[in-house]
């Protein structure tokens, strides 16, 4: 099993597996040079109807990129518009030498990017640029707006990520001519690990994780992923099962280490004190007309949830304790706004639009959150909070966002993408996931003899009937729903030092790589491996 300790491993012979560049098989680059139209064709048919269709064409095959990063923040005159690849190539080229220290960070979506956010505001602060690279829209447009100053600055470019093929990728570096590259959580192309390993550019895979399911996946196209893991720099690890997985697909055991999962780190505005941040979630629930009521909300929901949700809202407004309490629903992807919308007028409960601008007024049964980054608002408002992509299988999105402002959590069984977080929350008391067996409930004798009976295996009660019970329960005991809130918020602020322990292997990576004598090394063991 892979070390959990935070040293990193050395470089040199007796610990390393060979320094060579592994290529991936034949079938797979001819697979994806004849998948490339097809791949063109996709983007079209997502994007067609946007704006940014030419933007995102340019930037995944190679053909206009933004301006690199610079060093300095306070560059004056620096343009959003684009430039042809080959001026920027000669440009790049040209900047070598002026203590440009340029990181690629690829993060797939929304949850990737939310999730590696904090790392990319520490780098930053300590000097690096950042060019961050997105695979979907929702996950640009979540880049787009959280860096928005840095990017107004200068000090992070962003685009789509290229597509896998040998001739972008090599347009792609010479234009960004990074010191290292970050891939977050699991995604992984082996053409652009191996041109990573070809010009000595360290690849990270930082907050590494790989489920069961993926691992079947990644074992299904052996060579490909032995490819991939030996031509890794680093992987770290959320965990020791994902470290055990990414051994057995061929990464080597001095390439691995574990470090917690970066879900932790959730970077919410600092207030001065407790009171502070009391007065303000009471002037949110003031302004928004809330103040009193009882609240939940239903996050990053999916299809197939909503219609759940709103049954719970239902049978919650028909006990008489609970008749004015009110449903935040926010959808996870905007395109899917007008039809939650119509869920939930079919639902015969009563809404408000949050893009209506309309008051929350006493009859308001349901209140749709459909804006962007206004998240941790609900959070902050909300008795409890149920975390979406977790009631179908998708893999659940982050808990830690609710347990950071101290909001109790629900999440359904499908919690595959963060059980590891799921399981600590759930130890202290501050999620319930039906049959998790590290569940500890909180409260009087009397309070515990009720949860226990919800949190027990009863055949005859589906996962969807056990959640709905906890509902009740934390919304009809908000003094217990805020004790278990606070847990969750005390553990989240234990885990925070897993940033300063993922920012300390990846620099260290990053130094050895720069060191002349390394390189040199570097040089001479390829050349022999390759002869």
């Amino acid at each position: 099993m892979p070390s959990s300790d935070n040293s990193l491993p050395s470089f040199d012979k007796s610990t390393q597996p060979s320094r060579a560049v592994y290529k991936p098989p034949v079938y797979y680059q001819v697979t994806i040079g004849l998948l490339k139209p097809l791949y063109r064709l996709q983007v079209w048919h997502r994007s067609h109807k946007r704006d940014n269709y030419q933007q995102e064409v340019e930037q995944r095959f190679g053909k206009r990129y933004p301006a690199p990063p610079v060093p300095d923040a306070n560059i004056q005159g620096r343009t959003a518009d684009y430039q042809s690849a080959a001026k920027t190539e000669d440009n790049a080229n040209n900047q070598n030498g002026n203590g440009k220290k340029v990181i690629w960070c690829h993060a797939v979506s929304l949850g990737e990017t939310n999730t590696v956010a904090p790392l990319l505001d520490v780098l930053l602060a300590k000097g690096y640029q950042i060019w961050l690279t997105n695979t979907t829209q929702t996950g640009f447009a979540r880049g787009a707006s959280r860096f928005a100053d840095d990017i107004a600055q200068g000090r992070l470019s962003h685009s789509y990520v290229p597509v896998d093929s040998p001739a972008v990728i090599e347009k792609f570096l010479a234009h960004v001519q990074p010191v290292a590259a970050m891939f977050i959580e699991t995604e992984l192309w082996a053409n652009i690990l191996t041109k990573l390993s070809e010009h000595h550019i360290p690849s990270i895979l930082v907050n590494a994780r790989l489920s069961a399911a993926s691992f079947k996946s990644y074992q299904k196209i052996g060579a490909v992923s032995a490819s991939m893991m030996k031509n890794l720099s680093l992987i770290i690890a959320q965990d020791n099962e994902s470290a055990k997985r990414f051994r057995q697909l061929g990464a080597h055991s001095a390439q691995i280490r574990v470090a917690g999962s970066l879900k932790w780190v959730i970077n919410t505005p600092k207030l001065n004190s407790n009171d502070a941040k009391e007065a303000e979630i009471s002037n949110d629930a003031e302004d928004l007309g809330v103040a009193g009521r009882p609240m939940w909300v239903a996050a990053s929901t999916h299809s197939g949830e909503e219609k759940t949700v709103l049954s719970w809202q239902q049978q919650i407004l028909s006990n008489p304790l609970l008749a004015d309490t009110l449903l935040i629903i926010v959808p996870r992807h905007p395109e899917r706004f007008d039809e939650v919308a119509e869920l939930i007028e079919k639902s015969g409960l009563v809404m408000t639009r949050r893009s209506d601008d309309d008051a929350i007024s006493p009859n308001t049964q349901v209140y749709l959150a459909d804006s962007m980054g206004e998240l941790m608002k609900w959070y902050s408002l909300a008795d409890v909070a149920l975390v979406g992509g977790s009631l179908v299988d998708i893999g659940g999105h982050n808990p830690v966002e609710p347990s950071s402002v101290a909001t109790p959590v629900l999440m359904g069984s499908y919690t595959q993408s963060c059980q590891s977080v799921v399981d600590k929350l759930a130890s202290v008391g501050a999620l319930y996931q039906p049959h998790n067996a590290f569940y500890s409930a909180l409260g009087t004798d009397e309070q515990l003899s009720q949860q226990q009976k919800i949190a027990s295996n009863q055949p005859s009660s589906d996962d969807d009937n056990l959640l709905y019970q906890q509902l009740q329960f934390w919304l009809s005991h908000l003094e217990l729903a805020k004790k278990a809130g606070q847990a969750g918020a005390e553990m989240t602020e234990q885990q925070q030092a897993v940033l300063h322990r993922q920012l300390s292997m990846i620099e260290d990576v990053i130094q050895q790589y720069a060191k002349p004598s390394f390189n040199q090394e570097l040089d001479q063991d390829v050349n022999q491996e390759l002869t």
